[in-house]
């Protein structure tokens, strides 16, 4: 599992090598702003995929003396910090592209090479985003998601830059400019909503559809006659389940302890990669009318 998970983020890092070294050479050479910007958002790319490829080495560790939950959560904290560099990005890319909006100096050289660079970036975007995501959907790791939704991002951004430069090439030369705003904005949108959701997992923010998940399954055994305290978290791939359940004081300890057992297993049967504790206390029926 960790072989394939650090082979398709190490081919990530290559190809966002190979896209931001093109891209930042046709750039420069044309005077392209909404290449340019595409050069510096594939090199915030390049700086996260090396995060997700060090996060992914090291989160499917087991729990050791001072990670007694494991290291799931460094993937939560890789998705964190590339929103953050992503922001960082967008905030260059749109001061610099109001600039040249403001002053007039909107003038760029358009040739095949630009065509072929954008052409080519959204060819390896759609190829890297498919396979990080299929293996992100397969080991439940927000690390990779994080990673395919920057190459995913990067498809619609360039194909905004695409179309900048066709404007351009008919002598409407600040759509550049206008394009790489585009750019900014689509960046800014997608990486709020990564941002969240990774500070939420940091925070042990209850996931909704795994609280439901769970209480579905309590709900549906008849031997439970209530249950509370229940306690939901997630860190990486991993989810962690706490609840307390009242089962009728005249069974036997044995029978308690099965009931238990096939809580967790049912629950484990669902979420994958999931550690549960169930808690017993004897159902009293005069304090739960």
């Amino acid at each position: 599992m960790i072989n394939e998970k650090q082979r398709v983020a190490g081919i990530s890092v290559l190809a966002a090598v190979f896209l931001t070294g093109i891209k930042l050479v046709v750039g420069i050479l044309t005077g392209s702003l909404g290449i340019i910007s595409e050069a510096l958002h594939s090199g915030l790319d390049l700086i996260a995929a090396v995060i997700t490829l060090f996060s992914v080495g090291i989160s499917d560790n087991p729990p050791d003396r001072r990670h007694h939950f494991g290291h799931g959560k460094v993937e939560n904290l890789s998705a964190f910090l590339e929103t953050i560099l992503l922001f960082i990005t967008c905030a260059w890319i749109i001061y610099e592209a109001l600039h040249r909006l403001i002053t007039g100096n909107t003038t760029i050289e358009v040739g095949i090479w630009s065509y072929i660079v954008v052409t080519l970036s959204i060819v390896i975007d759609i190829t890297r985003s498919r396979a990080l995501n299929r293996v992100a959907k397969k080991y439940n790791s927000q690390a990779l998601e994080a990673d395919a939704l920057h190459f995913s991002t990067d498809i619609w951004s360039s194909a905004v830059v695409l179309l900048g430069l066709i404007c351009a090439n008919f002598g409407f030369f600040f759509a550049d400019s206008v394009a790489a705003l585009v750019v900014a904005i689509i960046v800014i949108v997608i990486s709020y909503r990564l941002g969240k959701r990774s500070i939420e997992v940091l925070l042990d923010y209850a996931p909704g559809e795994r609280v439901s998940e769970v209480e579905e399954i309590l709900k549906s055994m008849e031997e439970i006659k209530t249950y509370h305290s229940l306690k939901v978290r997630t860190a990486g791939a991993d989810t962690f389940v706490n609840v307390t359940v009242t089962l009728d004081n005249r069974l036997n300890l044995g029978h308690a302890h099965k009931i238990c057992d096939v809580v967790e297993d049912e629950i484990l049967k669902t979420i994958d990669r999931c550690n549960v504790i169930v808690h017993v206390e004897p159902y009293e029926k005069s304090k739960n009318i």
